[in-house]
């Protein structure tokens, strides 16, 4: 019996459950699929292994033919209320862009919000730059998400890895921890 999976989407040579390719995941991400608690299986969260270099949103679909209308950015943001700062993750679709400035700032409630230090969010989330994804925030954390992401049958993300994505139901973004579907998140 194969290990493979077949994939909603795209030209990738493999694709399996992440639960049974750790090693093409961040360990935050592993940790977190082993303690999955979503209303569907586990086994719907697949991982496809890809050319690091061509990680970035635009190459990849271009190269992997991904629709960007299925895929969706990870997003780290740094809100500021006098001393305090809050870090939180959004996720909004490739072809939109997240409202830092006015919808992220607000919900938050703080004064300024504006994107982390790369060097901040790499170091916070336990994964590489271009591959942060929604899947293995640390505790605590706000993770807003953009309800077109929530709508989207199967959406693309990182995998906390440059080399990987994975691909799983938009809805299931919505029952990750600390997540909370935002209208208007992206304009």
């Amino acid at each position: 019996m194969s290990d493979e999976s077949t994939v909603p989407f795209g030209s990738f040579d493999a694709a399996w459950p992440a639960v049974r390719r750790p090693e093409l995941v961040a360990e935050p991400v592993s940790a977190a699929l082993a303690a999955w608690a979503g209303s569907g299986p586990v086994e719907s969260v697949l991982v496809v292994d890809t050319d690091p270099d061509k990680a970035d949103t635009t190459v990849f679909c271009q190269t992997y033919d991904v629709p960007p209308e299925a895929s969706a950015n990870c997003v780290v943001v740094a809100a500021k209320r006098g001393q305090d700062t809050t870090l939180a993750a959004c996720v909004v679709l490739a072809t939109t862009r997240l409202d830092v400035n006015r919808t992220v700032r607000k919900h938050l409630g703080a004064r300024k919000a504006s994107f982390a230090p790369m060097d901040t969010a790499v170091v916070e989330t336990g994964m590489e730059y271009g591959g942060i994804t929604p899947l293995g925030l640390p505790k605590g954390w706000p993770l807003l998400v953009d309800e077109a992401v929530i709508a989207t049958p199967h959406v693309l993300v990182g995998s906390g890895l440059r080399r990987g994505k994975l691909i799983l139901p938009g809805a299931a973004l919505a029952e990750l921890p600390g997540a909370e579907v935002v209208p208007g998140l992206a304009g």
